[in-house]
């Protein structure tokens, strides 16, 4: 039996076997012992690039190397996506560092959140499942586990369960509660259910004397909003806000939040406000208690791969200011924000070198092509983002297709006599060694049972910051703050809420593709018809599929679907350096 785990791009980082070599039947050692649709079917049926190419024309893999030596001498530029989580991706930061060329910076997923989260907490440690599993409540705030994070299921059986989502997802159909507020608003709904739960004396003083003592300042901060006309912004009601408050009230509750909730400009104050009304009610460093987001994955670790060279923003990487762009397992000309802009730029560079799995909108546009290995063909090293256990990956099957990060790396080196790489085995033993090892698991350094639970910061001596500010330039707070209820009818409804959440079947740009936009049957477009959403960045013809679940103010279309991007921005968040993929309005014509 070969054991090894999944390298896409996935919280759930699952471990599986194989009963012999070169076999494609994974068995399952997951918590439901079934494995997603992603690594049991369409990782196999996605047809592979197979031959590496120059300008369109097949040629050797050899001649591939040189021409991407002899390309890279100029200024040259490294783009790398997350079409492969193992650790051996980031090999090629080496390279980079040693012929003097530019990495980007930032996030295209959850960077304004985690520097949210650092705000208040100091450093963004991850709850660990056991907690999740311990809980009586679980609030799923922005987070479609049943898509991105099925094998958590499990462990929330039997709970009181509520959702707070724009859709009305599988899980929230199923929950106690949920609460369809509209997007970008989540903000003000953790301000006004801190405020409330001062209001009627619910706090954890004791807690907060303990570990979060400027808690008076940030019910302050809270009595600066109207009441009445926040609630009438959030079209909640008094009963809405206390039945809430009621699941919030009990001893172990756990708050999951999704990456959704912080994909604008105020990103990062968003997650600060839903910390700091888990702080009001002590919610940290106790059993079955926590707020869970994404983590850093390398938290505790020393990389061996983190370098000191110039960098460029990631959400709106200046493309046409380098000679060679070497783009590494990702797809910027599609799943970038403001896709129009990075195409025409990709478009102008001198030489795109494309190294990867699956042909895409980025390889199309490449001048060199070159074919990447699998996880399941390599050996590598799994961390997670969403729990602490590390996994070993190893090669499960053989090809002749492709060449590995370490192997592309190498030949590199020695085209540019770069004194030798170690063995690709000293760098994964460098991960291995830093693991902690209880009854012979793997867990990250960072690994902590209950986090928090002696203090905040990065030794653990400091104190929760509340949230006492932040400055949202996409609406103005006057405007919010003397909000009326408006109608919801299709007359008066010209712009849209964006909603981008990923598919089932697909990570992003990866597997299968959709040409979709979801749209609230009552708005009065008929199923299956084409229609046009444009925003200030672009347009693109879309095909409507009916969908119940949304709001009528709100329309979806998932980051499977090609010509999305087209709509987005590509403004980076106040904090984290993040992407703000649902900071625009849309509209609609025929």
């Amino acid at each position: 039996m070969i054991q090894s785990s999944c390298g896409l791009d996935c919280p759930d980082a699952c471990e599986f076997s194989v009963a012999e070599y070169g076999s494609s039947q994974l068995i399952a050692n997951t918590s439901n012992n079934t494995l997603c649709s992603l690594l049991n079917k369409e990782l196999f049926d996605a047809p592979r690039i197979e031959k590496p190419m120059i300008d369109g024309v097949e040629v050797s893999l050899e001649e591939a190397i040189e021409a991407t030596a002899l390309s890279l001498k100029e200024k040259s530029l490294l783009w790398r996506g997350s079409g492969n989580f193992g650790v051996m991706n980031e090999i090629t930061n080496l390279l980079f560092a040693q012929i003097n060329g530019t990495l980007t910076k930032g996030s295209l997923c959850d960077g304004a959140g985690d520097a949210g989260i650092e705000e208040g907490r100091g450093v963004n440690r991850t709850l660990p499942i056991e907690q999740i599993e311990n809980a009586e409540v679980v609030i799923v705030w922005g987070r479609n586990i049943s898509t991105t994070n099925s094998h958590l299921m499990p462990y929330l059986k039997d709970k009181k369960i509520v959702v707070i989502d724009p859709v009305a997802t599988p899980i929230a159909k199923k929950a106690d509660l949920h609460i369809q507020i509209a997007p970008r608003k989540d903000i003000y709904l953790a301000l006004m259910l801190s405020r409330f739960i001062f209001m009627e004396d619910s706090e954890n003083t004791e807690w907060m004397d303990a570990y979060a003592p400027e808690y008076e300042e940030f019910y302050d901060f809270t009595r600066t909003f109207r009441l009445k006309a926040i609630l009438e912004y959030l079209e909640l009601s008094l009963g809405d806000i206390g039945e809430l408050i009621s699941y919030l009230k009990f001893d172990k509750v756990v708050i999951l939040v999704g990456i959704g909730v912080q994909k604008y400009s105020i990103g990062h104050s968003i997650l600060h406000a839903i910390d700091s009304l888990a702080s009001t009610l002590g919610l940290f460093g106790k059993e079955g208690c926590g707020v869970g987001y994404l983590g850093n994955s390398k938290l505790g670790f020393t990389n061996p791969f983190e370098v000191n060279t110039p960098k460029v923003s990631k959400v709106n990487t200046p493309f046409k200011d380098f000679k060679t762009v070497l783009v590494q397992g990702g797809n910027p000309a599609e799943s970038m924000p403001n896709s129009k802009r990075v195409q025409a730029e990709l478009e102008s560079v001198e030489t795109v070198i494309y190294f990867g799995l699956y042909h895409n909108e980025t390889s199309k546009r490449a001048k060199i092509v070159i074919p990447a290995k699998s996880f399941l063909e390599k050996h590598d090293i799994r961390l997670s983002y969403a729990h602490y256990r590390v996994s070993q990956m190893n090669p499960i099957m053989d090809t002749s297709i492709g060449i590995s990060e370490y192997d592309f790396v190498k030949e590199l080196y020695k085209r540019f006599n770069i004194p030798e790489l170690k063995e690709e085995q000293e760098y994964i033993n460098i991960w291995l060694n830093q693991c902690q090892k209880p009854e012979n698991t793997l867990l990250s350094p960072a690994y902590q049972a209950l986090p928090y639970q002696d203090g905040f910061g990065k030794d653990m001596d400091d104190a929760f910051v509340f949230i006492d500010e932040f400055e949202d330039y996409f609406e103005d707070i006057k405007e919010i703050q003397k909000y009326k209820k408006s109608t919801n009818s299709k007359a008066q409804r010209e712009e849209f809420f964006l909603i981008t959440p990923k598919a089932k079947h697909s990570l992003n740009t990866q597997f299968r593709r959709d040409n979709s936009v979801h749209l609230h049957p009552n708005l009065g477009y008929e199923n299956n018809q084409e229609l046009t959403v444009s925003s200030s960045y672009g347009e693109y013809k879309f095909i409507v599929k009916h969908n119940s679940n949304l709001r009528l103010d709100s329309l979806l279309i998932s980051a499977n679907t090609i010509g999305v991007n087209i709509l987005t921005p590509d403004t980076i968040s106040q904090e984290g350096e993040g992407a703000c993929y649902q900071e625009v309005k849309v509209r609609i014509s025929l």
